[in-house]
């Protein structure tokens, strides 16, 4: 069952760093903002050590409607271990596969999804920005933590970039999670102190995300990002940042002294 589908939002359930509560919305289906996402939260949610929550992934599962289900798992990105899990259950792949999107196969809430503010409104004036921005803090601050890990998956791109600072990790990670979450978004992500070691390793040890040379800047330059990640991505920052990174007191010893490294052995070539 652990590799049934992998996201930051997943690991921290397989953790068993997830509440209750928030397993038990989950379970019911209200959470996980994927098709693949929510079948193996379901799927590993029939396991829960809470029988109310078992019960509640089962009935969630049942209410899925079978053909939907089968065309789904006929699509060749579904993992061979999700396709195991339901045919031990009886159902299999459909004879055509549908690839379609990858929308929730059951959603508890419909209509509770906001949409993403424009990337920039050039229109507002900054003080209107700047109060805008604070009455969504406010408004964010008074949310429970499973009200923000809903609203981290399926709310704007503002309370976003408000939530990924939060400082509950379930919170974080369903950022990250977001199936609304740009490349800019993580861009930005990356270079901020104020969020956590967990979501920073999270960005640091995704492929797609570090192929973006802007990300791997950020990481290495962040002095919250675990050293473990940050010192295999000096060697791949330019000439120009490797000195600046040299100097820089902000960042561990060890980032310093890798980048200086870098810059000595570079120099004895030349020679």
């Amino acid at each position: 069952m652990d590799a049934l589908y992998r996201t930051p939002l997943l690991d921290c359930f397989r953790r068993g760093e997830v509440a209750p509560d928030v397993r038990l919305l989950a379970a019911q289906g209200v959470l996980a903002p994927r098709a693949h996402e929510q079948l193996a939260l379901l799927a590993w949610l029939t396991g829960d050590s809470d029988a109310g929550i078992r019960q509640a992934a089962e009935r969630t599962l049942g209410r899925i409607p079978r053909p939907m289900l089968e065309r789904f798992l006929a699509r060749p990105d579904v993992p061979d271990e999700l396709r195991t899990f339901f045919s031990d259950r009886g159902v299999t792949p459909s004879a055509a596969s549908e690839v379609g999107d990858d929308a929730p196969l059951i959603d508890s809430e419909g209509d509770g999804e906001a949409e993403d503010a424009p990337t920039e409104d050039t229109a507002a004036p900054v003080v209107a920005q700047d109060t805008r921005r604070m009455a969504t803090v406010q408004r964010l601050s008074m949310l429970t933590p499973t009200q923000k890990v809903k609203v981290a998956m399926r709310g704007t791109r503002e309370e976003r970039s408000v939530l990924i600072r939060d400082p509950a990790k379930l919170v974080a990670l369903a950022v990250l999670s977001s199936p609304k979450l740009t490349e800019q978004e993580v861009e930005g992500f990356a270079k901020i102190p104020a969020i956590s070691e967990d979501a920073l390793r999270v960005i640091g040890t995704s492929r797609a995300w570090i192929k973006n040379y802007t990300v791997v800047q950020g990481l290495v330059f962040n002095p919250k990002t675990p050293v473990a990640i940050s010192l295999g991505m000096v060697n791949r920052l330019v000439d120009r940042d490797i000195r600046t990174l040299s100097t820089d007191r902000n960042v561990p010893e060890p980032i310093r002294f890798a980048a200086r490294k870098i810059l000595q052995t570079a120099a004895s070539r030349k020679r």
